[in-house]
């Protein structure tokens, strides 16, 4: 039996849940076991309707007000607007960040009163090299045991080229965002290793919307993601010449992450999602069917079961705590459970496309099963 090469998931995913107290900047530090230094900050205003989520990332400063290296999961404009009008991360910390305020028009990381999560992954402290597996050269930070790399690059418009991801498999998950230049910039999402998507055509989803998986030849070209590179045509979401483009590449690693997919039973219990590990995250959305947003549940927002607070990954609205719309789910030792027949999470023989990571592997390096719930 292969057990996990990750004892203390926390070392390389934190969500941290805090109180905004308006101060500029604020540093914010990490409570989970290990000390956190994040490559990737996804915060979002939890109170607020109609707050942007904020993404930033190591690779491009953020030790100054640099409005294009903020980009908002929610929408598919080029950059957050602006970061030094909605607050930003000025600093990854050794274990945190730092949270600079924004001016009048709100603030999407320390908002006096207001409550705020900051989802973190750590990849490789910033540090990139060149890759040049591609016909476009990227810059690209990768961190083998947890799977996971983030990259850089610039765009051509040519219509078939290629770009490395650095993972050294198939990516299980692959997401790019354009943040600078011209044309709609969508966070596109390929999942070549499910059914769902496949590998070798051009389907694709959106984060910043709620459309199914759609087929686009200007996406993937119809050609493989193989284990060094991503195929790109001349989409401007993806490679519009000139455009700037950040990328994020996982793979699966046992009792840590898992990215999949299942079918909806429409049942008030759904069916059991395997991970082989407790889940401190989970991102899911119905791939095949129109009309439903990306659910984001994790268990820092919830500690115990069952979880029922959610965010919208492609809304600015409040976080919903479960009144009026239901969406409970379970999170046990060895995966996850939702408690409702609620389409988001549960559509009646839809494919679901889930990512999630750990809170406990559900056995450790040495063979030991942790405790059931």
């Amino acid at each position: 039996m292969a057990y996990t090469t990750i004892d203390d998931p926390s070392a390389f995913f934190q969500a941290l849940t805090y109180t905004g107290n308006g101060s500029n900047p604020r540093n914010l530090t990490n409570d989970g076991n290990s000390d956190l230094q994040p490559d990737w900050i996804w915060g979002k205003n939890r109170t607020d309707a109609g707050s942007n989520h904020a993404s930033q990332i190591s690779n491009l400063s953020m030790n100054a007000p640099v409005d294009s290296t903020q980009v908002s999961p929610d929408n598919s404009s080029n950059a957050n607007s602006p970061a030094t009008t909605y607050g930003y991360c000025s600093a990854f910390l050794t274990d945190g960040f730092t949270a600079a305020a924004g001016g009048s028009n709100g603030d999407v990381y320390n908002a006096n009163s207001k409550e705020f999560v900051a989802w973190q992954w750590k990849c490789n402290g910033g540090s990139v090299a060149s890759n040049t597996d591609g016909s476009i050269t990227t810059s690209v930070q990768y961190n083998s045991t947890a799977g996971f790399s983030i990259g850089t690059y610039t765009g051509d418009g040519n219509a078939s080229v290629s770009i490395g991801h650095g993972l050294g498999a198939i990516p299980d998950f692959f997401m790019i965002k354009g943040y600078s230049g011209s044309g709609t910039k969508y966070w596109v999402i390929g999942a070549p290793n499910t059914a769902a998507f496949g590998n070798g055509g051009s389907n694709h989803v959106f984060l910043d919307t709620d459309n199914p998986i759609m087929s686009n030849t200007t996406i993937w070209r119809n050609a493989n993601f193989t284990s060094t590179i991503v195929p790109l045509g001349s989409h401007q979401a993806v490679n519009h010449v000139s455009s700037k483009y950040m990328f994020f590449a996982f793979k699966n690693i046992q009792g840590y992450s898992r990215i999949g997919q299942y079918i909806g039973n429409g049942n008030a219990s759904g069916p059991f999602v395997y991970t082989g590990f407790k889940p401190a995250f989970v991102m899911v959305k119905p791939v095949t069917n129109s009309g439903y947003n990306w659910v984001i549940m994790d268990s820092s927002r919830n500690p115990t079961n069952t979880i029922d607070k959610y965010i919208w990954a492609d809304l600015t609205g409040a976080e919903y705590d479960g009144t009026g719309i239901s969406l409970d789910v379970d999170f046990v030792s060895n995966g996850f459970r939702f408690r409702t027949s609620r389409g988001e999470v549960n559509l009646n023989t839809a494919t679901m496309l889930y990512m999630a990571f750990a809170e406990n592997p559900f056995v450790t390096s040495t063979g030991i099963p942790t405790t059931a719930r």
